[in-house]
């Protein structure tokens, strides 16, 4: 009986090491999944209300890259170029700030930065002739 209990051991072992760089990719590529009630601009382009996922190009070197996805990651829509942003983040989860000025004319809410889960820092979002340090009016939006 001992014989047979070892290597079954053994593969549960292996079996629960394959899923750990998985855990970890997700937390140091910062994957968030978010679903957005309406259209929201990001820059170069306005994405239909639904649900996307953010997360950091997969480089080491470089952590101002941004990419959206599809809900299930099949398409990438965007590439962003982004710079560091940094807020109290007392909750520990992922948030999106909009700012929301624009729509009393018809415009969507623009996306202004992303915030990890569990983390102070973030990435603020640039867009051609737009400062977001002008925003009066914003809305942090949880992910789920």
């Amino acid at each position: 009986m001992r014989k047979a209990i070892l290597p079954l051991l053994v593969a549960a072992v292996f079996f629960a090491l394959s899923f750990t760089p998985v855990a970890i990719a997700d937390r140091w590529y910062k994957k968030t999944i978010v679903t957005f009630d309406q259209d929201v601009e990001i820059p170069g382009q306005v994405l239909p209300a639904g649900t996307y996922v953010f997360k950091l190009y997969r480089c080491n070197s470089d952590r101002s890259i941004v990419q959206v996805w599809t809900a299930r990651e099949k398409q990438l829509l965007a590439t962003l170029i982004t710079v560091g942003d940094s807020y109290p983040n007392p909750s520990g989860d992922p948030y999106f700030v909009l700012d929301m000025t624009g729509t009393d004319e018809g415009y969507p809410p623009t996306l202004v930065s992303w915030f990890f889960a569990g983390e102070n820092d973030g990435r603020e979002f640039i867009y051609s002739g737009y400062s977001t340090t002008r925003i009066l009016s914003d809305q942090a939006v949880a992910a789920p």
